[in-house]
């Protein structure tokens, strides 16, 4: 599903695309991001299911796309008013703000005053935060998960790495919706290296025998870039990269721990043992700054993806914190 805003002046309209699950009884809302997925991929098994953290039977779930993305919501291969034609490399420049804006009107739009629970992980996690600081009267409980309230310089040395490589792609900048996917197979590989780290990477590719002339890794590294070219563009991944490295929660109020002080949700902060992006260190620090907040940690060897990995273990800490009356 998607709706649409319009600037007062009737200048631009954004689309955005979502995805709900509703319930029966009216037991509050859910709501939850993706970034590189589509909106109806948060429906893959152990997310939203019967008994799981985010249960239909108990809330209405909405699942939000982000602004940029190549799934329906307003991104470079929408049509230009002004000229007619796709944006592709002349798309606007967006910060994590400008999605979480576009998040706010979807609420409006939907009649959704009071949000039960906000879900966030990794960059979706940015937005979280962020819209928390924003609305802290709209969010009764907000769930962050390897994330953070400032990009760091190490996040942003990953992403940058990323963008050189799609730089280096002689086709990137071309007019047309394919330009630049050597470059975007490149830095979706580079991006794995970080996601996953040598403990995942040591555990799930090991060769199976002794031909040197192929090596599972290498080949694991090209089909996931392969993969990803076949459901994404270079463009929002190039402009999506790029807002990731904006997310401030302190830019302009004070600094990020006085900007977390404006948080009136109770929060649950959960971090995964080898993450190699948001570490457990960072994740307890956001942990400590935030007004109500528990902390939980994950045990997984498979990094930052570890929450979508370890869903038993995920679920286990977020259904007693968003269904206290199941315990």
């Amino acid at each position: 599903m998607s709706c649409c805003t319009q600037r007062p002046n009737g200048s631009e309209v954004t689309a955005t695309a979502w995805v709900a699950w509703l319930s029966t009884n009216g037991f509050g809302g859910v709501l939850t991001f993706r970034v590189k997925g589509s909106a109806e991929q948060a429906s893959s098994p152990h997310t939203v299911e019967a008994g799981k953290f985010l249960d239909p039977a108990e809330h209405f779930i909405i699942c939000a796309n982000i602004l940029g993305s190549h799934y329906g919501t307003t991104g470079p291969l929408h049509v230009n008013p002004a000229t007619g034609r796709p944006y592709y490399k002349d798309f606007p420049e967006l910060t994590i703000r400008d999605m979480v804006r576009a998040h706010r009107l979807l609420a409006d739009i939907l009649g959704i005053h009071r949000i039960h629970t906000l879900v966030g992980s990794s960059v979706g996690g940015f937005q979280a935060v962020e819209w928390a600081v924003q609305e802290p009267e709209r969010i009764g409980k907000l769930v962050l998960i390897a994330t953070a309230a400032k990009a760091s310089p190490w996040s942003i040395a990953i992403d940058e790495t990323q963008r050189m490589a799609i730089e280096a792609d002689s086709t990137f900048g071309e007019p047309y919706a394919t330009a630049g996917m050597k470059g975007l197979a490149a830095a979706r590989a580079i991006g794995l290296l970080s996601y996953r780290g040598p403990e995942g990477y040591d555990l799930s590719q090991q060769d199976e025998n002794d031909d040197f002339s192929s090596h599972r890794a290498c080949t694991y590294q090209q089909y996931q870039g392969e993969k990803l070219c076949r459901r994404y563009n270079a463009y929002s991944y190039y402009k999506i990269l790029n807002a990731f490295d904006t997310h401030d929660v302190g830019y302009q109020r004070g600094g990020v721990a006085a900007a977390l002080q404006r948080i009136t949700a109770e929060c649950l902060v959960v971090g995964i043992s080898t993450d190699l992006i948001f570490t457990v260190p960072e994740m307890q620090a956001l942990h400590r700054m935030l007004p109500r907040s528990t902390y939980h940690q994950i045990d997984s060897p498979f990094g930052h993806d570890g929450f979508l990995v370890e869903h038993e273990q995920l679920n286990r800490i977020l259904n007693p914190f968003i269904h206290p009356t199941h315990e």
